[in-house]
C-alpha cells in the first residue's frame, strides 16, 4: 500500500472505527463525491466516451476508481489508460447499472468494495435540488446550528472559489413568525446561484440535517439585508478562483458530461 494518508482514508478510517455513525458515512460518501477519482478505462478515451474496466467478482461486476494517480499505478502495475472524475459524475453514470464501486482497492487504507445501492444512493441524494420559497427577513441573530453545518459550509464555501465574494449565515424571524437560518451569498457570479444553492443543500444532507432547516439567499454586498446579517452573522470568504490553465478533462464539464460505452 501507498504511504500517503488522503482525505477519503481518513473519513474511511473514522467510519472503520465507528461503524454506527450516520454523521461519518455521511462524510465519507460527501467526500468520495466531492473529490476526483481515476477511473480505469478498458482502452483510451475517445472524445466524450468512456469505456470503464468492469470486473466480474463474486459478488457482482465492479469500476474501479482511485483516490490517486499513483495507487492506479500500484493496482495495474505500470501504465494504463484512466478517466480523472468528480466522484458524484461517477455515481451518476454508474446509477441504476448493477455495477458496483472498487475504490483504491488493495493500494490504500480505504480500499473497499460499494454495492450498486449505495451509488444509487449517492446519484439519488445528489440530485435532489433546493426549493424556491418567499419570505421576508424581520430581524437577524447570531446562528445556532450543529458545528457539523458549520464545517459542511465551510468546506463547500473553501471550493467555490471564484462564484462569489462571500456568504454570512445567521438567525432569522420571517414576518409571520417563522424562525429558521438564513445565509447569505454576497455578490454572486451571474448564472452561478443554482451551483451554490446546490452546493449548500449538499453541505446540509451530508452533515445529517434537513434541508430546510437553512434558506439561501443570494445578495449584494451593499443590500442593507447583507449589512443586518453581517452585524451579527458568521461569514465565510471564499478563496479568489485561479485562473484555467489547461482544457477541462472529459467529464469534468456540467454541461457535458461523458458518456460511458
Amino acid at each position: 500500500m501507498t504511504d500517503l494518508v488522503t482525505l477519503l482514508d481518513a473519513a474511511h478510517a473514522a467510519v472503520s472505527a465507528d461503524p454506527e455513525n450516520e454523521a461519518l458515512r455521511l462524510r465519507f460518501f460527501e467526500r468520495l463525491a466531492d473529490g476526483e477519482m481515476i477511473v480505469l478505462l478498458e482502452r483510451e478515451a475517445v472524445g466524450d466516451r468512456l469505456e470503464p474496466r468492469v470486473f466480474a467478482l463474486e459478488d457482482g461486476p465492479v469500476v474501479l476508481v482511485f483516490d490517486r494517480e499513483e495507487r492506479l499505478a500500484a493496482f495495474t502495475g505500470g501504465i494504463a489508460p484512466y478517466a480523472a472524475l468528480p466522484g458524484r459524475v461517477v455515481a451518476g453514470l454508474l446509477r441504476g447499472q448493477g455495477i458496483g464501486l472498487g475504490v483504491n482497492l488493495g493500494v490504500a487504507p480505504s480500499s473497499m468494495l460499494l454495492p450498486p445501492e449505495a451509488l444509487d444512493w449517492l446519484a439519488e441524494t445528489l440530485d435532489g435540488g433546493p426549493d424556491e420559497a418567499e419570505a421576508v427577513p424581520e430581524s437577524f441573530a447570531a446562528p445556532r446550528v450543529p458545528e457539523a453545518v458549520i464545517a459542511g459550509l465551510d468546506a463547500k464555501l473553501a471550493r467555490a472559489g471564484g462564484l462569489a465574494v462571500a456568504a454570512v449565515l445567521a438567525a432569522v424571524v420571517y414576518q409571520g413568525g417563522r424562525r429558521g437560518h438564513l445565509l447569505a451569498v454576497l455578490d454572486a457570479v451571474d448564472g452561478a446561484e443554482a451551483a451554490l444553492a446546490q452546493a449548500m443543500r449538499e453541505a446540509l444532507v451530508f452533515s445529517g440535517i434537513e434541508a430546510g432547516e437553512l434558506d439561501v439567499v443570494f445578495l449584494d454586498s451593499a443590500d442593507p439585508v447583507a449589512g443586518a446579517m453581517g452585524r451579527v452573522g458568521l461569514r465565510f470568504d471564499l478563496p479568489v478562483a485561479e485562473a484555467p490553465v489547461a482544457p477541462a478533462a472529459p467529464g469534468m464539464d456540467p454541461e457535458r458530461p461523458p458518456k460511458l460505452r
